[in-house]
């Protein structure tokens, strides 16, 4: 299977299946000197593994991630740095009644017509099982942007299905279990999520994530924009089906007048662009959201067909999420964060002695 493999200087390869014994990944490209420990990359591991409340699928994985290779005496060095997590919970026998059955919007046909085979416990490689590496990865990248650049990431939960958040709080966001920054909705999420968990159904989500204190000058102008790229990492999350950057889809109703983003020597006057200009970042805080689907893994009875190609019933049993946005926003940070450190590393290769003669504004006009 191709396309294991993200970034280009700064690289993520990873490996393994939902019910596998392991999963695991390779970061290539990481700067040496760079302090790092099991239990820097454990804080966003913790946030995204399962089990954690009643909104989550009920699997009980510890996340707990090994640092294989790549870091001596506390600290980066240079090479490969080995990630390794343990599967410990998995319940394959939830799964065999479905093995020869489609679950329809999952991934079990695409599989079995591309490969002719396929690992049905609980969707194999393509599971969201995978992207608990990407996270650790991402608290390698995360760390290095902060203590580096001052770049911060990070997530949010704006909208779980008619519920829209009004304000942003990031310190309420870590302290319940949606990932909500607007404390005046977790009643309401509360309430939806246990209507739902009754029906046996699922709902879709919107997540928003944001760097802020980001440079001026990251990104390329053509085929590997900023923007662009961003997309990519974000489109590659599971159940992921739309990107926005900035204002997104609502600038179709925008007029130029309204979209553009004024500047002046104190700075700019707004952020509709979502701190990209051209494909390459404005020094603006970064704004991207993403639409995830709900989950089809539901036990609500669905038509579809079986291996032979016959007319089959599907109710999924065993342990989902009835909404897999909730634990997408660490992975979100993470996916965001592995674009930037790439971005700034061929930044930094192609043009650390550029000089420009024109002062750098500020993000916003005070």
């Amino acid at each position: 299977m191709a396309g294991n493999t993200f970034g280009k200087l700064f690289t993520l390869s990873t490996f393994g299946e939902s019910h596998g014994i392991a999963i695991g990944g390779v970061i290539d490209g990481c700067p040496p000197g760079l302090e790092i420990s099991e239990a820097d990359l454990q804080v966003d591991l913790d946030r995204r593994k399962p089990g954690t409340s009643r909104y989550t699928t009920a699997r009980r994985e510890e996340d707990e991630v090994q640092i294989l290779s790549g870091v001596f005496e506390g600290k980066t060095t240079g090479t490969s740095i080995g990630l390794l997590i343990k599967n410990t919970d998995q319940r394959s026998n939830d799964y065999s009644k479905i093995k020869d059955t489609f679950r329809p919007g999952h991934a079990d046909y695409t599989y079995q017509q591309k490969y002719g085979l396929r690992d049905y416990r609980g969707g194999g490689r393509s599971s969201a099982r995978e992207t608990a590496i990407r996270v650790a990865a991402g608290g390698v990248a995360k760390k290095f942007l902060k203590t580096h650049l001052g770049i911060e990431v990070r997530g949010y939960l704006s909208q779980l299905g008619p519920i829209k958040i009004d304000k942003v709080d990031h310190s309420v966001t870590n302290t319940n279990a949606f990932f909500c920054p607007d404390e005046s909705k977790l009643d309401a999420l509360d309430e939806y999520m246990r209507d739902l968990k009754k029906q046996g159904d699922s709902i879709g989500a919107k997540v928003s994530v944001v760097a802020t204190n980001m440079p001026v000058g990251l990104g390329e102008p053509i085929f590997d924009r900023l923007d662009a790229d961003l997309a990519h990492a974000m489109m590659g999350i599971n159940a992921v089906k739309g990107v926005e950057v900035g204002d997104g889809f609502a600038t179709v109703e925008q007029k130029g007048s309204e979209h553009r983003d004024l500047m002046s020597a104190e700075g700019f006057r707004s952020n509709r662009s979502g701190g990209v200009l051209g494909g390459i970042s404005s020094g603006q805080d970064l704004v991207v959201h993403m639409a995830l689907k709900p989950t089809s893994s539901i036990s609500v009875p669905g038509e579809s067909i079986d291996i032979n190609g016959e007319a089959a019933e599907v109710v999924t049993k065993g342990r989902h999420d009835p909404c897999v946005g909730i634990r997408a926003v660490p992975i979100a940070e993470a996916m965001m964060a592995l674009v930037l450190m790439d971005h700034y590393l061929r930044h930094r290769g192609q043009n650390a002695d550029v000089q420009s003669i024109t002062p750098v504004i500020p993000a916003q006009s005070k």
